[in-house]
């Protein structure tokens, strides 16, 4: 979604709100697009665009068109969330994908969304919305239920309390039984999410944890919904998920009674 901007807002909100203007549906805008989605003068947009390019943030097309440029890339890889994540994780997705041969994915929350900073996907693997960088909520995804049911709980009872946006009939949107489904993911260690997002495809997610124990990404495994029994591939999604747990420096040969979650609220 891009974002308005009002008038008298400051120079770097405009900015923001001109790179916000793209998405994964429409990556190349002209200018009088961007200040049409902007709501700002043509004028204005014009410059902002103008600084923007000179930066490398975008880049002008030989059609005239703007997309988003190399520099914004270099900029958000050095996102503290993402560096060592990724490289430590990297490996790991890479055996989940040989062993699977289908979409492995890597995410973080961020609010009541999970951000997706890694995927491998096969060329013969089930269709999936997800891409690096692009955002799904949380309560769709089996990487976001795991998150959200190690998240803070004020954050819990923010989503609980909805609204939960539908995208098929299977996606939760009732907020007690979210809470049912995240007090049974903080118990089995796992999650599974079943054509929530579409018809054709289910999930497997484990959470990984960081240093201090707590949960700081989880990953998974997409495949078409029909063709696999989810239970059996839950032991190779959360051993991909020890093995980056262990290599971010988590404690996980402690046993489970003493590990640690952010509440009890079961």
């Amino acid at each position: 979604m891009f974002h308005t901007c009002r008038v008298g807002t400051s120079v770097a909100a405009r900015m923001f709100a001109v790179l916000g203007a793209f998405s994964a549906q429409t990556p190349l805008l002209t200018l009088s697009e961007i200040s049409r989605r902007t709501e700002l003068p043509l004028t204005t947009t014009h410059r902002i665009v103008g600084d923007l390019t000179a930066t490398g943030a975008l880049e002008r097309g030989v059609d005239g068109r703007y997309r988003i440029g190399l520099w914004l890339w270099e900029v958000a890889s050095l996102a503290p969330r993402s560096v060592g994540l990724r490289e430590s994780a990297l490996p790991f997705l890479e055996d989940l994908y040989e062993a699977t041969r289908h979409h492995v994915q890597l995410a973080v929350l961020d609010g009541p969304e999970v951000v997706f900073l890694e995927r491998i996907s096969g060329r013969n693997a089930v269709h999936v919305f997800t891409r690096v960088g692009g955002r799904l909520p949380a309560h769709a995804t089996g990487v976001g239920l795991v998150l959200l049911a190690h998240a803070d709980r004020d954050l819990q009872e923010q989503v609980i309390a909805g609204p939960l946006k539908g995208f098929t009939e299977h996606t939760i949107t009732d907020g007690a039984v979210l809470r049912r489904v995240l007090a049974a993911v903080r118990r089995d260690g796992h999650a599974i999410s079943d054509r929530q997002i579409e018809l054709i495809s289910m999930s497997v997610a484990a959470p990984v944890f960081g240093p201090d124990d707590a949960v700081v990404a989880a990953l998974s495994v997409v495949v078409p919904h029909g063709e696999h029994d989810p239970m059996a591939l839950v032991p190779t999604v959360r051993a991909a998920a020890r093995g980056v747990s262990r290599a971010l420096g988590a404690p996980v040969t402690l046993p489970r009674s003493v590990r640690r979650v952010s509440w009890q609220g079961d």
